[in-house]
């Protein structure tokens, strides 16, 4: 079961704008462009490698000739395939992408939920016997490896889905999975770590990824670390916390409607 953070995103500002033709690009570093109007900066592109080896592009303009100019020169000047991540609802700039070739890879809803134990129905849930929680920041950093990296693997064995995860978007030293170990608390048997929880809060909560072990599944852990994560949230004054979860990931969608989660909006994968 996995959820994940947001990615950087592009923008459009209008639809109004001279043409095409007035629009001149101007590569300023090796994966960054400007697009210029007399002079004026109207638009600006960007490209940048996640962990896992892919190549996201971003794209920030003032109206739709300067963002297809950009598009046109990060295109001409990248490798294939190129990915990019867009709010669903912003219609034009999905748009945009789809004139410049990019489809619709994935989709993830995000959900605000809940931290309150008396609205989740959360206040009772006590992980299975054998398992203790421990908090984030107790955890011991090599057990908490192992217990990412098997639950890595045991993902890409079988849905495969981990490689896309937006989550992998923050850059770390190559072949570290830990975005910070001091944000994971545990499900901790006695001789190994069964499942985990990261919860980021950079101007709001955010569970960015929420795993257990293929084998420990279907025991209560999940919900347990969730009672854990959103507890200790509400007890520091956060009323609510955020999340995405992969369109196909029934189970986790289950989880955390089940707690009284609601969807607030949706982002697309595009490639191309």
């Amino acid at each position: 079961m996995k959820m994940n953070t947001k990615p950087c995103a592009s923008s459009t500002s209008s639809t109004s704008g001279p043409s095409e033709d007035a629009v001149m690009i101007t590569r300023v570093a090796d994966r960054q462009w400007h697009a210029l109007d007399d002079d004026l900066v109207v638009g600006r592109g960007h490209a940048e490698h996640r962990p896992d080896g892919r190549l996201f592009v971003s794209i920030d303009a003032w109206h739709e000739a300067a963002f297809d100019r950009l598009a046109g020169a990060m295109l001409a000047a990248l490798p294939a395939p190129l990915y990019t991540v867009v709010d669903e609802a912003d219609v034009t700039l999905t748009a945009g992408w789809q004139r410049a070739g990019f489809t619709v890879r994935r989709r993830e809803w995000e959900y605000a939920v809940p931290t309150d134990p008396q609205v989740t129905g959360l206040a009772a849930v006590l992980p299975p016997s054998g398992v203790t929680i421990v908090p984030a920041g107790q955890a011991d950093e090599s057990l908490l490896r192992a217990v990412d990296r098997a639950i890595r693997d045991e993902v890409e064995a079988t849905v495969g889905w981990w490689q896309s995860m937006p989550a992998e978007v923050i850059a770390r030293p190559e072949g570290d999975t830990l975005v910070d170990p001091q944000k994971y608390a545990v499900a901790a048997a006695p001789d190994r770590y069964l499942g985990l929880i990261r919860v980021v809060t950079v101007n709001r909560p955010r569970i960015g990824l929420l795993a257990v072990r293929a084998g420990e599944q279907r025991r209560g852990i999940a919900r347990a670390l969730l009672a854990h994560a959103l507890g200790t949230l509400h007890r520091s004054g956060f009323t609510t916390a955020f999340t995405e979860v992969h369109e196909s990931h029934h189970a986790a969608s289950a989880l955390v409607e089940g707690i009284g989660a609601r969807p607030v909006g949706s982002n697309l994968e595009l490639v191309r």
